[in-house]
């Protein structure tokens, strides 16, 4: 159902910079209870089963203004990094927005988790919000009209995203929620299964060398499961090519969480830079796994393609299925 605006202010988290108001709504089905921000189109709570709340989030919209690491956000116009913030399309440079040393992440200084998304739709069980990312915006071409869908499903959270511009552009849509199914602690005690034989190696300035490397005998190597920290201390955030999905455990609570997608990669990062100086959360308190293409493929004809072109329509979807051990 479409949202009454007469009840908006029941839902009213703040009031962003801008003069735009920020609204809170929950989804519940008896399962699952989440919290959706129209800031960020940010995943704020995410409760089990069993009450347990699985994410990172934080209490008020300053901490979203001034501690946030993309907690919970839909990360745009292109989620992970472009190398020196630019790119060619059609034999044309687009430069972009550095926020990263000389690189653009998660869509430069002012990307889509720091916009108020607008909630089209409104229900129970499932939130439709979208966005208007206008020609030029953080440097990249085409006016782009973004959506994105959260469902209840059972034990299962889904997440479907739709773009269409109209100019030639490149799109990369993620989340970056920090998952920690104990609830509190840190995640280095958690056992992660990624299906997938290749991984792209990185460098020093975390963009991929072109190379989409064997995970087989290496540090990378999550195709059986493994504890975070059982190798390289527990420090990832690279990007793996799947061919299946994403399983993460909790041993202690027995809480477990399956991830698929359409996408042809996922980002793994373990929140070892987590600084607890300037947000509420130390090193390791969650993990994320970002669904997406793969980072700097604007620059990486090799890669696959996120070139969106007008009469086309981007689309993804990623689903968060979970246990808690029990009935």
């Amino acid at each position: 159902m479409s949202v009454d605006p007469a009840q908006r202010e029941d839902v009213l988290f703040g009031v962003a910079p801008g003069g735009e108001p920020v609204e809170r709504h929950v989804l519940d089905n008896g399962r699952l209870r989440v919290a959706v921000l129209s800031y960020g189109a940010t995943i704020q709570r995410l409760e089990v089963a069993d009450g347990t709340d699985v994410v990172l989030g934080l209490d008020t919209l300053d901490d979203y203004l001034h501690r946030s690491r993309y907690f919970g956000a839909v990360v745009g116009r292109y989620g992970n990094r472009i190398a020196r913030g630019r790119f060619t399309l059609d034999g044309r440079e687009h430069r972009l927005a550095v926020n990263n040393g000389e690189h653009s992440l998660h869509g430069g200084v002012r990307g889509f988790d720091k916009r108020v998304w607008r909630v089209e739709e409104a229900g129970p069980q499932e939130i439709t919000l979208s966005l208007l990312s206008p020609d030029g915006e953080e440097g990249y071409p085409g006016t782009l009209r973004a959506a994105v869908r959260y469902v209840l499903d059972g034990d299962a959270l889904r997440l479907e995203y739709r773009a269409a511009t109209d100019a030639p552009t490149v799109v990369n849509l993620t989340n970056h929620s920090y998952f920690n199914l104990a609830g509190s602690g840190d995640v280095r005690g958690h056992v992660v299964t990624i299906e997938a034989d290749r991984y792209l190696p990185v460098d020093e300035g975390k963009i991929p060398t072109g190379e989409l490397a064997p995970v087989a005998g290496t540090p990378f190597d999550f195709t059986r499961p493994a504890r975070v920290d059982a190798r390289l201390g527990g420090r990832y955030d690279h990007c793996f090519v799947l061919r299946g999905g994403m399983t993460v455990s909790d041993p202690g609570s027995g809480r477990t969480m399956t991830v698929t997608t359409t996408e042809p990669g996922v980002q793994f990062y373990t929140g070892h830079m987590l600084d607890g100086a300037a947000t509420p959360y130390g090193p390791f308190a969650g993990l994320c796994l970002e669904t997406q293409r793969f980072p700097d493929s604007p620059n990486r004809p090799g890669f696959p393609s996120t070139v969106l072109r007008p009469g086309e329509e981007y689309t993804s979807t990623t689903t968060y299925l979970f246990s808690t051990g029990s009935a």
